[in-house]
């Protein structure tokens, strides 16, 4: 499952909030705005709201997630974003609304006002089912359950694909050579267009500068043109990167053309390419492509599960498809891209499987499957053997010697409280320790009997984090006790200085008459008691 918090803005968000999440997408120039659908068809959205991208009704920027309550319990189908940002989204009755950045009538409702929430697009598309949409920079694009293609928006290059470079207001379709073709996926650059339709073929129009056309030369073209250079392979998923252009055909070979100023073909060089050039011929099969309008990156994955990425790669340029250790594209985008938006809107599954760390922390203090009890201040805490010899040398020694302890099915603890050793069994399982300042100088002391040196250091943070004027004392004794070096400096070093409160706690005239005199001793070589 990939992890949306990945992606900075998402992190944000409470932990617990994380599960409601169905599907997701962060965009922006800056990759500072994001939408989320919940489980229950719900739709949120948060951050920066630049030219009203977030729909809210408003202009102003949120760290906290607001639902849209004009699209709740509408099932969202496709979703894609542009520079401006705007927003196009469509739902499972085939629904386009679209909101945000309008200065060239990118949300086809015939006039250049900012949209600041969901509005339907009807223009043109009655009684037309919409399943899929994309956006360029500042134009549009969508595709009907019939194949049809509809463009409109920014048109000076002629990516909207009406034959001229007049802006286009309101949906129309994209006709001429795809007039009678059944398109199955449509893909924006920014400023470029393409559509594969279902017989395999990829057809292109707008801007050509770099080539991204793949067309063999450089020339804009008004109205879609085949890509001749793919002729006899049969493509099954087509993707645009900035000024760039990647297919992959149905027997997993992989296609580049267009810039490659930032080597995002994959090639090895930095020449643009004005016709499909098969790149990652050396490797297995390619099952994925990814790239973004908004990025110059590239990325694949293939067959086994490897994750290549190419292209610009924070700030680097990367000319050869480089191993990752990722498991899905979409994490290329999210660690390497820049802007790190997503390549598209991210699913999110959440089912019944849980990993070993998550197994064994549901299963820690579960009488149904624990095979060993500790009694504890007259209460019971549940464990497993296995974990347990797996996870600390001292109950590997105890359960593979010839203790006593090993052939008990209860065993007492009376040297340490019931906090601090249900604490220890459960840091066995987790990893993690959650106890007061005070309880974790009783698992400190645990800690050091049994020669966890990790778990000695995490309960010494959170006692650094947990000291205070009345406990100072108490821990710098802790410390010293216990040879905690680290934490014992700290204690002293806090001591010193709040040293006139300190001297007035009750802990401080409780302590222990050696460590009084050293503690003294030692303030005095540091200058505490000059005139």
């Amino acid at each position: 499952m990939v992890d949306v918090t990945k992606w900075p803005i998402f992190s944000l968000m409470a932990p617990e909030e994380l599960p409601s999440i169905r599907k997701a997408c962060v965009f922006g120039s800056s990759a500072n705005e994001a939408i989320y659908i919940t489980n229950d068809d719900e739709v949120f959205v948060f951050g920066l709201n630049c030219s009203n991208c977030l729909g809210t009704g408003d202009s102003q920027s949120t760290i906290v997630p607001k639902k849209l309550d004009f699209l709740s319990g509408r099932k969202v189908v496709s979703l894609s974003y542009g520079s401006g940002p705007h927003i196009l989204l469509a739902t499972d009755d085939g629904e386009l609304f679209a909101w945000g950045h309008n200065g060239y009538s990118q949300l086809g409702n015939g006039t250049t006002n900012q949209g600041v929430a969901p509005v339907v697009v009807s223009a043109n598309l009655i009684s037309k089912r919409i399943t899929e949409v994309a956006c360029g920079s500042h134009h549009s694009m969508a595709l009907t359950n019939l194949g049809e293609v509809y463009a409109w928006g920014y048109n000076n290059c002629g990516q909207v694909g009406s034959g001229s470079t007049a802006n286009q207001p309101t949906p129309r379709r994209v006709s001429s050579c795809l007039q009678n073709k059944l398109a199955i996926s449509i893909v924006c650059g920014q400023t470029s267009s393409l559509a594969l339709v279902d017989n395999g073929e990829v057809y292109g129009w707008g801007y050509n500068g770099n080539g991204q056309l793949g067309l063999g030369n450089n020339g804009n073209q008004m109205s879609p043109c085949r890509l001749v250079g793919l002729q006899g392979v049969c493509v099954q998923q087509i993707v645009s990167g900035y000024a760039h252009s990647l297919a992959l055909t149905d027997e997993g070979l992989l296609y580049a053309w267009g810039a490659n100023t930032y080597g995002q073909l994959g090639t090895g060089n930095k020449s643009n390419q004005l016709s499909p050039l098969q790149i990652l011929t050396e490797k297995e099969r390619v099952v994925e492509v990814a790239a973004c309008h908004s990025t110059h990156t590239s990325a694949a994955k293939t067959q086994s599960g490897h994750v290549y990425m190419w292209g610009q790669c924070r700030g680097q340029s990367i000319v050869l498809p480089h191993l990752t250790h990722f498991s899905c594209t979409d994490n290329v985008f999210a660690c390497f891209a820049t802007p790190s938006v997503m390549w598209r809107p991210l699913s999110v599954e959440h089912d019944d499987f849980l990993t070993v760390a998550q197994a064994l922390k549901k299963e820690f203090d579960n009488p149904e499957t624990a095979d060993l009890k500790f009694c504890v201040d007259g209460k019971y805490i549940y464990v497993h053997k296995a974990v347990l010899k797996i996870r600390c040398e001292h109950f590997r020694s105890m359960f593979q010697s010839h203790w006593n302890e090993d052939m008990k099915e209860v065993i007492e603890i009376d040297q340490f409280s019931y906090a601090v050793y249900r604490a220890f069994l459960q840091f066995l399982y987790t990893d993690n320790v959650e106890l007061s300042p005070e309880d974790a100088i009783g698992l400190l002391d645990l800690a050091t009997s049994y020669c966890e040196d990790r778990l000695k250091r995490l309960c010494q943070h959170i006692i650094k984090r947990g000291i205070t004027v009345e406990n100072a004392f108490s821990l710098l004794s802790a410390a010293v006790r216990y040879d905690a070096v680290d934490l014992e400096e700290f204690c002293f070093k806090f001591c010193m200085n709040h040293l006139t409160e300190v001297t007035q706690t009750t802990a401080f005239w409780q302590i222990d008459g050696n460590l009084l005199k050293d503690f003294i001793c030692r303030a005095s070589r540091c200058g505490a008691f000059k005139n």
